[in-house]
């Protein structure tokens, strides 16, 4: 069975998969904002102690794994070679395996072509989770994406043109009450442009990330919905599931694009309204404690 070294993530979505960490930590892992492997030094685990793995699943319960999840916070990164070994494998041991999926950074897309990404959907590699954070580039340059807003566009279009599936992330708060108003427009712009399958939000929380959470002018809840409310109000894309269900939330919405954006600003305009009856919440900052992460 596998043996995790923690912390270990998983999006919401993969809560029923079998997870295999083939990398531990994060390649890139110097967004400021960002503090979920920060205890972790990043190397990648050799294929055959991986196969091991795989390998050691017991018997009976290999006919009822119908997803799998790649870990860790940047497994697309794993040298191309060694990553078919490991789709081939799973789809060998694995009768009824549906889909596999993976985090996926900007800098680990560069690290595989159009044709590498057409081969790795091929053996179920069918989902990247893909934190783009912010489409602003003053934000992006804040957070040290080490990415702007095109470069991340133009590695996301090509998985997607390669038929893989993307599951963005934008988080809420990340450019503070100055930059609030940029960063939901900036950031909506760029889901139109590249149409991801789904996209869901974030609310910035406390992680291992003291020094960037004091260098903003902090969101308040009021802000936070309103900078929600704006996203959704200039999302324009041709198709995407909207989810924002993750625990550092405190709004949660989820609904289908173009269908239900009315419905959607109904909801959060819902929201406000009845947190007003709630003395002093829409002023204050939220909290959030590291043990929920």
């Amino acid at each position: 069975m596998p043996q995790y070294i923690e912390p270990l993530f998983r999006p919401p979505s993969e809560a029923r998969s079998l997870i295999f960490q083939i990398t531990l930590g994060c390649s890139q892992n110097t967004c400021t904002f960002c503090g979920m492997y920060k205890g972790k030094q990043f190397s990648i685990r050799p294929v055959a102690e991986v196969i091991e793995e795989i390998a050691g699943i017991p018997e009976r319960y290999k006919p009822a794994i119908e997803r799998v999840f790649l870990a860790d916070g940047d497994a697309l990164v794993y040298p191309f070679d060694g990553l078919v070994e490991i789709l081939d494998a799973l789809k060998a041991a694995f009768p009824q395996l549906t889909r596999i999926g993976a985090y996926a950074s900007p800098q680990s897309l560069t690290t595989k072509d159009s044709e590498q990404l057409r081969q790795l959907r091929n053996r179920k590699l069918r989902i990247l989770y893909f934190g783009l954070e912010s489409g602003d580039d003053a934000t992006l340059a804040a957070i040290n994406k080490r990415f702007t807003s095109d470069g991340m566009a133009q590695q996301a279009i090509k998985a997607r043109e390669a038929g893989i599936k993307l599951s963005v992330t934008a988080i809420l708060g990340l450019a503070g009450r100055k930059g609030s108003l940029s960063h939901a427009h900036a950031t909506a712009a760029w889901v139109n442009r590249v149409n991801p399958e789904f996209f869901s939000l974030l609310t910035l929380f406390h992680r291992h990330n003291d020094d960037f959470v004091r260098s903003l002018d902090q969101c308040t809840h009021r802000d936070l919905m309103l900078e929600a409310r704006e996203m959704l109000l200039h999302l324009a894309p041709a198709k995407t599931i909207l989810r924002s269900n993750h625990v550092s939330n405190f709004l949660n919405l989820a609904g289908s694009y173009p269908k239900d954006r009315e419905r959607l600003l109904v909801d959060v305009d819902t929201a406000l309204e009845r947190v007003r009856r709630i003395p002093g919440f829409l002023d204050s900052v939220p909290k959030y404690t590291e043990e929920y992460y």
